[in-house]
């Protein structure tokens, strides 16, 4: 038993001559925890304590009854410390965020790359250097941040991306990508919906927006007033800005069913993509539509 419990467990020694007392690691998942086996002299598990360090308590919280369970009826230490191992590979895995600790090379690797990209760009990194917040400005002028969760393998893993889009994230990543790379993926999708933000701050400049309250960057509708209890909502399509938008008149039945008569009525008054300026077709329609009932209300 002892040259297989050496074996499977190098860093779990005896410290005694009758090896009832056994200290040290045990690893899980490239993950080591310290503990302490205490044998009574006949070395029956039954009566065995078991002595650990405070993260593996902090796991095992909640386990507790299965770990003595496994102590009571593990035919000697050997069964037991596999069926321990087994339980804390079963914690791990339900608790994402006791991942492993990245190897040296992993944070050599986020500064040489963070040195590449710029501090400058860096707004927010937390203490397990593993989620960052990087800074873009598109060519408007608008501020943008990237939310970069790296893998403890990085860069051979692909992190998970987010922003404050209204389209999905799709970035390209290799074994070879480095967050200056990243960067520049998400300053090219920034400037794929330069048209679309330009179309929605024209409008929230130009109309009472009563929603969004706060628009985000990732809002692509508007509820505009106009006149009393009586609202558009309109949505713009961020894949096609110049075309125009989706509308809903919104209210009293009484009073948005001739506004929508006498909106369908004057349609041919509305912009169209074919004979607008670039970008400028959702905002002319926004006004001829305002234009178009503004005279009923």
């Amino acid at each position: 038993m002892e040259k297989s419990l050496v074996n499977d467990n190098p860093l779990l020694l005896p410290l005694n001559k009758q090896q009832t007392i056994y200290d040290g690691f045990i690893t899980v998942q490239e993950r080591d925890f310290r503990m302490r086996i205490v044998l009574p002299p006949d070395r029956q598990l039954k009566e065995a304590k078991l002595h650990c360090c405070w993260q593996l308590k902090h796991l095992l919280r909640g386990y507790e009854h299965i770990v003595k369970q496994r102590l009571q009826q593990s035919a000697d230490l050997v069964g037991f410390i596999l069926e321990l191992k087994t339980v804390l590979e079963v914690v791990l895995k339900s608790h994402p965020e006791c991942r492993s600790i990245p190897p040296p090379q992993y944070y050599s690797q986020l500064i040489s790359e963070m040195e590449t990209l710029g501090w400058d760009k860096l707004l927010f990194i937390d203490t397990e250097f593993r989620m960052l917040r990087l800074k873009a400005e598109d060519s408007a002028g608008r501020q943008h941040i990237l939310t970069v969760k790296l893998k403890s393998k990085h860069p051979a893993e692909a992190p998970e991306c987010s922003a404050d889009l209204p389209v999905p994230l799709a970035i390209n990543w290799t074994a070879q990508s480095t967050l200056e790379q990243l960067h520049s993926q998400f300053l090219l999708v920034l400037e794929s919906l330069t048209e679309f933000w330009d179309v929605l701050d024209e409008i929230d400049s130009k109309t009472c927006i009563l929603e969004p309250e706060k628009p985000c960057r990732s809002d692509t509708t508007r509820r505009i007033a106009i006149g009393n209890n009586v609202s558009i909502k309109v949505e713009v399509d961020p894949s096609h800005p110049k075309m125009l938008p989706e509308c809903c008149l919104l209210g009293a039945e009484h009073v948005v069913t001739p506004l929508r008569n006498k909106l369908n009525a004057n349609m041919h008054l509305c912009g169209c993509e074919r004979c607008t300026p670039a970008g400028r077709a959702s905002t002319l329609f926004l006004e001829s539509v305002l234009t178009a009932v503004s005279p009923s209300l």
